[in-house]
């Protein structure tokens, strides 16, 4: 009941921004205004929810060069004149869209998150965005659901996107982009440099992501972000030092027989810190093997200084997999896709100004940042009582700003975006 009361509230808040949007703006940006109240309404009533057909969900499953995966389609719900190619996997059939079909399509891609796809918080998401009028394909990528990160992820974001561009019904005038969040920003742009879909790829849009990865992991292992010639300290989301330690389990099988050993010992620390921030983890630490002492000691540190030596303890494939997936290390100028960015200031587990480096990175005006002051922190919207002096002094601009970024993302829709 609760749950269903503070839904109905992020209704009413963001309805009073809809009040100062619409007027006599063009259809698009008073859109914009409603998939952004749908956004902060989660699973409770909208306009949008209101104006439009519950979307569609299917499970498929597609193979790209012999390698088979499988993924969530959300399909706006009235599909009425719209000829989709039976069966929607692995289909070669040239269909003819109807009127009726997606507008543009979108992968969107989950963070390091236990429940990947599948997460309440990412299936809302992906909801809204289908009933703006994108198909939108949700891989099931290998290992999330276990907080492993991979160089793989780069393939399997690709063979996703190319998937979804091989189907017209889906992608009328090849209108296709990529939507990531958090960690996976990194995958999904040198997925979209790959050469197979570089040149069809026309937009991708990253929540709290990195440009940096060894940056990026010295700030959520120490709290140190740089920005400016100057040093700043955030108290870091422990979340990164888990994504950290349970990434590293395949490595450490590679390398000795303790992984096992390793992995419970990782389990017991996560679930005492989790009892008490402050536990001691010295005797459990002394049960590590010496590989996984190594992941133990870079993410137990608090002292941005010794970080770089630390990073060369770590095992060496699990060096070259960090190093691949550093955008740092990527010619970006190659990049064809449009980037839109959106980053929280407050965001204690990717810092903000590894936004603005990407942007810095990418082709000459190519790019485009958001930074939220207030109402994201990592990716999770927070909005304040609509009658408080916070909503109309702080929410209300940061507000302003997601509503331009979905305007232009729903501009991608259109012909000429």
């Amino acid at each position: 009941m609760k749950s269903a009361l503070r839904r109905a509230t992020y209704s009413l808040k963001v309805s009073a921004l809809l009040l100062l949007l619409t007027g006599c703006a063009p259809v698009r940006h008073y859109e914009a205004a409603l998939v952004l109240q749908d956004f902060a309404a989660a699973e409770g009533a909208s306009r949008l929810k209101q104006t439009t057909a519950a979307p569609q969900l299917q499970s498929v499953s597609y193979t790209v060069a012999g390698r088979t995966h499988h993924a969530d389609l959300y399909l706006p719900g009235s599909l009425e004149g719209c000829m989709l190619s039976k069966p929607l996997a692995d289909s070669q059939a040239v269909v003819a869209p109807g009127k009726h079909c997606p507008r543009a399509a979108i992968v969107a891609v989950p963070g390091a998150v236990p429940q990947g796809k599948d997460d309440p918080r990412f299936v809302a998401f992906a909801t809204t965005l289908a009933r703006a009028g994108f198909a939108v394909l949700a891989p099931d990528l290998d290992g999330f659901r276990q907080l492993r990160i991979r160089p793989s992820n780069i393939r399997e974001i690709s063979d996703a996107f190319g998937y979804l561009a091989s189907r017209p019904e889906l992608t009328p005038g090849g209108r296709a982009g990529m939507f990531a969040f958090s960690y996976s920003v990194g995958p999904a742009v040198l997925a979209a440099l790959e050469d197979d879909i570089r040149e069809k790829v026309r937009f991708v849009v990253g929540l709290g992501g990195y440009h940096d990865l060894p940056r990026a992991m010295r700030f959520f292992t120490t709290g140190w972000l740089e920005h400016a010639g100057k040093q700043h300290y955030l108290m870091p989301d422990d979340t990164g030092r888990m994504v950290l330690v349970y990434s590293s389990l395949d490595y450490l099988a590679e390398g000795n027989g303790n992984a096992a050993l390793d992995r419970r010992v990782f389990d017991q620390m996560v679930a005492l810190r989790s009892r008490n921030a402050e536990a001691d983890l010295t005797a459990l630490a002394s049960q590590l093997s010496a590989a996984a002492k190594s992941v133990y000691a870079l993410a137990v540190n608090s002292d941005p200084k010794r970080f770089p030596a630390l990073l060369t303890q770590l095992p060496a494939v699990m060096q070259a997999d960090i190093k691949h997936l550093d955008l740092a290390r990527h010619d970006l100028k190659p990049l064809k896709a449009r980037l839109i960015l959106v980053h929280g200031k407050n965001d204690n587990l990717i810092p903000y100004p590894e936004s603005l480096a990407l942007a810095a990175a990418a082709p000459e005006k190519q790019s485009r940042v958001y930074l939220i002051h207030r109402v994201i922190g990592h990716v999770d919207l927070s909005i304040s009582h609509l009658f408080s002096w916070r909503f109309w002094s702080e929410d209300l601009p940061d507000l302003w700003r997601l509503w331009r970024v979905i305007d232009l993302l729903l501009a991608q829709r259109e012909e000429a975006a």
